[in-house]
């Protein structure tokens, strides 16, 4: 394989909030931008968990700053496309030589070489534990010239696609002089990251010698809000230029042209247990999916914030949605079994508070089980105190919202965990050769267009058994100010401030 490319009581109140609210927010974001080439002023939803270590899930605010880069990106339709490595080929089904590009200075002044992109990976390789894109991988480094060749132990048809990673972002030696990970100072994106207030903030700035279009504003100063109301509201009073994650219960309240619902690869999935219980019986199975309302809970719960779910995979993902009119896919879900006639069968329903919808959900999921003939038991707990009941099967019916796209940006291994045999989330306890020679199929395809029908080949399968009813897919908000252009609208939630965003009007 081989791959190249080229590259009044109303106004005292305001005042009040929002004079209370400029505790909650850096210095910096105080001189933010009057027009492009100012400043940026962000709210973030998180704080850093690991001292912002890119082997670790904070990789990803340091991707949504433009700060640290990868080897591959992906393109809309998850195929992988140069970044800092300029090309690719497979020279068996074990090796990939990935050349990496010239003309790249880290943030420290030193050169983007082969020896220091290859230092980066075989710490990720080393480090414990090892991120969540490489976990089940043994990949192999080493440098040929200006090349990085990666070995793994089996074949890997994803392996461009892990390299996109935010967990993989490659940063110069001094990020490593030490046990913990710095990227102050030591990626290589657009903005240099110069500083880093614990968990209340950090500040960017235009990093002048970056390779390729030099960034529009000239810095960033982020503050991390875990509060929903706060963030919220700095974005209508303008204290924030732009607003990660606006909770849906607050975005009625804030003008319309400011808020943007961006389609995420996340569904609400109602799994029903085909080992034991009344599940177990594919014909009640059927009386279930029949049975759910997925209009009224998303009209109800996420006041019309969501979208309806046909299948496993959303929108986010554009291109399962004309492939699910597919004669083959509609073949093997027309093999379904009809409902059962359903008279007081009792059954168990769990989830968890940790995300505020969920339990509003098992309130209307239960009203629709009733009405079509069930009794319906609920237990709610939080997660960690549920999870493991769950993953063993204790429940007959589970709502959980779960990530579907991992950090490689396709679905297989979640299909993998969920659905098949050996499956280590299999909350809905499914057992089914078909699913498993399915997902195996297209575990086993190259990315691109075949591997797409293999997915959704898999997906038809896994709906066709009624194990897993998708409820909806979630959206989430984000807030930008007036004047404010050229973010990034990732579902993937790896970008976020580019090189070309930049406040152009004054607050």
């Amino acid at each position: 394989m081989n791959h190249r490319l080229r590259p009044g009581t109303l106004a005292a109140g305001a005042l009040t909030l929002t004079l209370a609210l400029s505790g909650c927010f850096s210095s910096g974001t105080s001189d933010a931008a009057s027009a492009g080439g100012g400043r940026i002023s962000l709210a973030m939803l998180q704080p850093p968990r690991s001292g912002l270590s890119p082997l670790s899930d904070d990789a990803f605010k340091l991707s949504r700053w433009s700060t640290a880069e990868t080897l591959v990106v992906l393109d809309d339709a998850s195929d992988p496309l140069p970044a800092l490595a300029t090309g690719w080929d497979q020279t068996d089904e074990l090796t990939w030589r990935f050349t990496i590009r010239e003309g790249v200075t880290f943030h420290d002044g030193s050169a983007l070489t082969a020896e220091a992109a290859a230092n980066s990976l075989r710490k990720a390789t080393e480090a414990s534990p090892v991120p969540r894109i490489l976990d089940g991988v043994d990949l192999q480094v080493d440098v040929d010239g200006t090349t990085v060749v990666l070995t793994t132990a089996d074949p890997d048809p994803l392996l461009p696609n892990r390299l996109s990673s935010p967990q993989l972002s490659i940063l110069s030696d001094a990020a490593y002089a030490t046990g913990a990970v710095n990227p102050v100072g030591t990626g290589t994106g657009p903005f240099e990251l110069t500083r880093v207030d614990g968990t209340s903030s950090a500040t960017l700035e235009r990093y002048g010698d970056y390779w390729g279009e030099p960034a529009a504003a000239s810095g960033i100063d982020v503050d991390f809000v875990p509060d929903g109301t706060a963030r919220a509201a700095a974005l209508r009073t303008g204290t924030a230029d732009i607003v990660e994650a606006v909770p849906a219960g607050q975005a009625a309240s804030i003008e319309e042209g400011l808020i943007n619902e961006v389609p995420m690869p996340r569904t609400n999935t109602l799994y029903l247990n085909a080992e034991t219980g009344p599940f177990s019986d594919p014909a009640v199975r059927a009386a279930a999916r029949e049975a759910v309302n997925r209009a009224q809970i998303i009209a109800s719960t996420y006041e019309d914030r969501a979208d309806g779910a046909s299948g496993l995979l959303g929108p986010a993902l554009p291109w399962t949605v004309d492939m699910r009119d597919d004669a083959s896919y509609r073949e093997i879900l027309a093999g379904r079994p009809d409902p059962a006639g359903i008279d007081g069968v009792k059954v168990s329903l769990g989830t968890f508070t940790d995300r505020a919808e969920l339990p509003e959900v098992a309130v209307l999921i239960e009203q629709q089980l009733e009405e079509a003939g069930f009794i319906v038991e609920q237990d709610v707990r939080e997660y960690q105190f549920i999870e493991t009941d769950a993953l063993e099967g204790a429940f007959d019916a589970f709502i959980l919202s779960r990530a579907t796209v991992l950090d490689s940006g396709d679905p297989v291994a979640y299909f993998a965990a969920d659905f098949t045999c050996d499956g280590g989330f299999n909350i809905s306890q499914l057992c089914d050769d078909a699913v498993d020679q399915a997902i195996a199929a297209a575990a086993q395809t190259d990315a691109g267009d075949k591997r797409r029908e293999a997915i959704m080949a898999a997906e038809a399968r896994i709906l066709a058994t009624d194990t897993a009813i998708p409820l909806l897919h979630e959206r989430v908000i984000q807030g930008e100010a007036a004047g404010v252009t050229g973010t990034a609208r990732d579902p993937r939630e790896r970008l976020l401030v580019t090189g070309e965003t930049q406040v152009e009007t004054q607050r």
